[in-house]
């Protein structure tokens, strides 16, 4: 029974996360390192930045992380490991690198990484990887020793992670009036990315349309959809829609948008919509403007009911998720069979990302990857 909650190797656990602004006066120099290197004016940042001033500046990811954080070391002190976790953003305090560094300089040797991104892409996945690898480099260039990062695998069918989804659609759902509920669509929305970028995630063997990226949302938006349909004995229709897009209008990203599916859907004479963000593990600022305000009020002008599902966030069985991910990994890292929990029919992901998983177009040092170079 020990063995189950042993985390050797592993000594510490990063959480990871993408970061924002907590004021006002954050909001451009954030976005700046956002987009570090593509050369956009301050003033274009400024536009940029419009979602978050309406927001008094502020994204609620970094007090949701802080939430997660909590709930994970509420969870590993109730069930064990007892592994202390750390909190690093790629693009706000608390920055990876420093947070590297003060788990470097409290003696940690071996780190499991934890993602706030479920799914396979370039953006949810190899980036962070590349984070790491920049963070690592420089430690070893200031003279630290440099730890060994494990990535965990993509949770997004973990039941820990899919349970609390169903229980959102459920609520939204019931929350609708009663004389349209039976004829509601769900709409399940992930952000949009470019089409050449979802063709090309995962491992190669996923390539091709839409790749890994499409067939894991899909999977998931399934798995609800089958176990709202047990709960309520309704096969309610539904569809995988997009959301967030930010790219240059000549390059195509993935489609329909949510604002065009829900005009689509009035056209039709759908009753309501249930809008579920299930590629999004909190309810950060693609949440609250795209879906909250933008959605919301497109929803509004046809006369549509709408309820907004709630994203995972720092619910307990999240928190349970990542510890089970934690240990199956020690265990496999041992050369023991760990229980891998995973929904649906895709099974459960890979844990080291391979050679032309989720490539660049500008190919960087990544960790916890086949490809890494600190092994």
């Amino acid at each position: 029974m020990s063995d189950l909650r042993d985390p050797a190797p592993y000594d510490a656990l990063l959480l990871l996360s993408f970061g924002g602004p907590e004021g006002p006066d954050d909001v451009v120099p954030f976005l700046a390192n956002v987009t570090r290197g593509r050369g956009i004016p301050e003033e274009r940042l400024k536009e940029v930045g419009k979602h978050y001033f309406l927001f008094g500046g502020v994204s609620l990811i970094n007090a949701q992380n802080r939430a997660l954080l909590d709930a994970l070391r509420k969870d590993f002190a109730e069930h064990g490991p007892a592994l202390p976790v750390y909190w690093g953003n790629r693009n706000w305090a608390p920055y990876l690198t420093d947070t590297l560094r003060e788990m470097t300089e409290a003696g940690h040797r071996r780190i499991a990484v934890l993602a706030t991104s479920a799914y396979a892409s370039y953006s949810g996945c190899r980036q962070y990887r590349e984070n790491l690898a920049e963070s690592l480099a420089v430690l070893e260039a200031e003279g630290l020793p440099v730890p060994r990062v494990d990535k965990l695998r993509h949770y997004f069918n973990h039941p820990g992670f899919v349970t609390p989804m169903v229980d959102g659609v459920l609520a939204s759902l019931a929350d609708l009036p009663e004389d349209v509920r039976a004829g509601a669509h769900l709409a399940f929305t992930t952000h949009s990315i470019p089409t050449s970028a979802a063709d090309t995630s995962g491992p190669v063997d996923a390539h091709g349309d839409g790749g890994a990226y499409v067939a894991e949302h899909l999977d998931v938006a399934r798995l609800i959809v089958d176990a709202v349909r047990e709960e309520t004995g309704v096969e309610y229709p539904w569809q995988l829609v997009y959301q967030s897009r930010s790219g240059a209008p000549h390059i195509p990203w993935l489609e329909p948008d949510i604002c065009d599916h829900l005009e689509a859907l009035h056209a039709d004479g759908v009753p309501a919509v249930v809008m579920a963000p299930i590629g999004f593990v909190s309810d950060h600022m693609e949440v609250l403007y795209d879906l909250d305000t933008e959605a919301t009020a497109k929803a509004a002008e046809l006369g549509l009911p709408v309820r907004r599902s709630a994203t995972v966030g720092a619910d307990p069985r999240f928190a349970a998720a990542v510890r089970e991910l934690v240990l199956e990994r020690a265990a496999t890292e041992r050369g023991q069979d760990g229980q891998r929990c995973a929904l649906g029919s895709l099974g459960p992901a890979h844990d080291l990302c391979p050679v032309g998983c989720c490539p660049a177009r500008a190919l960087k040092p990544a960790a916890a990857g086949a490809d890494s170079p600190y092994a």
